[in-house]
């Protein structure tokens, strides 16, 4: 699991590091990952640094200086490195290296050209400070750049990207990188949209701050995090003591949606999956279709075995609805709710039971049904997934999935987690039943086990369940295929396999 940092914090460690270190070595070490990165680049891309043509887009702070000396030690390499100063100012020492190196630097008045003829183009105009769109020169170079075909290499964070949130105040200008160098630890805006779609892929450079930042409130999680919510069965281990997931779903007009989440939770490491039988035939079709599925007309809250619950997908908004909702909410277990028990919350009757609960709970909302809630994700320069979800943890007092492009989940304290595994191919009908499904077995397999007392523990098991849908979505999409729902349902057990014997990293 690592930590995600806003600037503030980055700042703060850098400033305690350069206090024990000589002067200039955070920077030399910063430098000296960025060289290594660009040459290793370059190599996989087929072109030798020797005698590569590297164009320096450089700015007047302390990025444009990792760039400069960075780009001396390419130089140095046998390189052709050109610096295209964007300011009045650049760093003094960087420059001088420099040129030192056989580097030259030169005015933006011959930028494009330059551009046009480089193999890697290093992006050091604005670093995690910056906030607002480019100036229109250097936003004119980032153009050029895209359009050149060169490799375009960021350094921190794009520029024109905001390191806190991943806004992007002016979509054109801002510098759309294949891969971005980061340095100590990573920033929100390198993994939440629409930063994350500028930054490429994100290469994190260790430069000593991790003994001196503080503990992390947001976080990723590896393939260790995800491992540890899918155990293998020990010898002792019999349906119950795994776990035992609920799921209140599906409808008349939306009979594939309970099938969808009940087939992913069949999947999701749990002893037994036990379907609320509503008394419209749904729950048999889905036991002629899954065998090993238990039906039941029993109340949620009297279902002594079940350890979680996942109701919402395909549950019609009606009076029925709102009782099958509110009947699940009762239970004092985890319960994960979706899709429409999402647009049916505010309810009075649902609501009352929630402000009530002890237990965790995991609402999933995509981008309308937040606004459902009362929370509006804003675009452009106001763009903060992290701080919104985290607003309506707070507020609502529950652990908030909010999905989309670098799903954020956030629980009611503070901690925070962001997606790196889940892509584009999850973008399809049925995918949050599949997810739904899936983080209500997880839930219950945890609460089994003793491991989630609390809304911070459930939050940890959302986010694994979160990453492991997105293996999935990743396996189901290999060699170009076209994926499907049930597609990432059957890709589950290998997404799981692959975690627990570590082939999947």
């Amino acid at each position: 699991m690592a930590g995600v940092y806003d600037v503030a914090s980055v700042r703060q460690a850098e400033e305690l590091l350069m206090a024990v270190l000589p002067e200039g070595a955070l920077m030399d070490r910063a430098a000296t990952g960025l060289a290594d990165a660009c040459a290793t680049l370059l190599r996989e891309a087929g072109v030798d640094v020797v005698g590569s043509r590297i164009v320096l887009l450089i700015g007047s702070g302390n990025n444009g200086g990792d760039a400069l000396y960075a780009g001396a030690r390419l130089a140095r390499r046998g390189a052709q490195v050109r610096a295209i100063c964007l300011s009045p100012t650049c760093h003094d020492g960087g420059a001088q290296a420099l040129r030192e190196a056989g580097g030259r630097l030169t005015d933006p008045a011959h930028g494009d050209e330059l551009v046009a003829q480089a193999d890697l183009v290093v992006d050091g105009i604005v670093g995690i400070g910056g906030r607002g769109g480019l100036r229109a020169e250097a936003a004119a170079l980032a153009e050029a750049a895209k359009r050149s075909g060169a490799l375009i290499i960021a350094v921190d964070i794009p520029s024109g990207v905001d390191a806190n949130t991943g806004a992007v105040a002016d979509p054109v200008g801002a510098v759309d990188a294949d891969a971005t160098v980061t340095f100590g630890c990573l920033k929100p805006g390198l993994l939440v949209a629409p930063g994350r779609d500028r930054a490429g892929a994100v290469i994190l450079i260790d430069i000593g701050l991790r003994p001196v930042l503080p503990d992390a409130q947001t976080h990723v999680l590896g393939a260790d995090a995800l491992a540890a919510f899918v155990p293998e069965p020990d010898a002792d281990d019999y349906k119950y003591s795994r776990g035992v997931v609920g799921i209140a779903a599906g409808s008349a007009r939306y009979r594939g949606a309970a099938f969808m989440a009940t087939g992913s939770a069949r999947f999701g490491n749990v002893g037994m999956v036990h379907v609320l039988d509503r008394g419209d035939g749904l729950a048999a079709a889905i036991v002629d279709r899954f065998w090993d599925v238990v039906v039941s007309t029993d109340a949620p809250a009297t279902v002594e075995r079940a350890t979680a619950w996942t109701v919402g997908p395909g549950l019609d908004i009606d009076a029925d609805g709102v009782a099958t909702l509110s009947a699940v909410l009762a239970a004092d277990r985890p319960v994960v709710v979706d899709a429409d028990g999402l647009r049916m919350l505010r309810d009075d009757g649902p609501w009352s039971v929630l402000q009530s609960r002890s237990a965790p709970t995991v609402i999933t909302p995509h981008q309308g049904e937040f606004a459902a809630l009362g929370y509006h994700l804003r675009d452009g320069a106001e763009s903060d997934r992290v701080g919104a979800a985290r607003a309506a943890a707070r507020d609502l007092g529950v652990v908030v999935v909010l999905k989309g492009p670098g799903t954020v989940v956030a629980a009611p304290g503070g901690v925070a987690y962001v997606d790196t595994w889940g892509g584009p191919e999850l973008g399809v009908a049925g995918s949050g039943d599949v997810l739904a499904g899936l983080t209500g077995a997880l839930l219950a397999g945890a609460v089994a086990r003793g491991e989630c007392p609390d809304a911070d523990a459930a939050a940890h098991v959302a986010a694994a369940a979160v990453g492991l849908h997105g293996i999935a979505g990743r396996l189901a999409a290999r060699d170009g295929r076209t994926v499907t729902a049930p597609d990432i349902i059957a890709a589950l057990p290998e997404a799981i396999g692959g975690i627990r014997r570590g082939v999947i990293t």
